[in-house]
């Protein structure tokens, strides 16, 4: 089953910030470190930044679509 989209914008930043502090406690060199693409640092910086993006994007299409058929 899926989940929401209230429990989705609760849930999505929650398991980003866990990642987030997770590479900043394995990492030796966490801000300098995460510059590589192949360090999971690198995405768990990522990932904060991009979802975000693509639900108001997401959301702005879904709103475009609704206002050109109803007019």
């Amino acid at each position: 089953m899926f989940l929401s989209l209230p429990t989705l914008t609760v849930l999505i930043p929650l398991v980003s910030l866990a990642g987030l502090l997770y590479s900043a406690s394995v990492e030796e060199n966490f801000p300098q470190g995460c510059t590589s693409t192949t360090s999971l640092c690198f995405y768990s910086l990522l990932l904060p930044v991009t979802i975000p993006v693509y639900v108001f994007f997401h959301l702005w299409t879904w709103m475009g679509i609704k206002l050109f058929r109803h007019n």
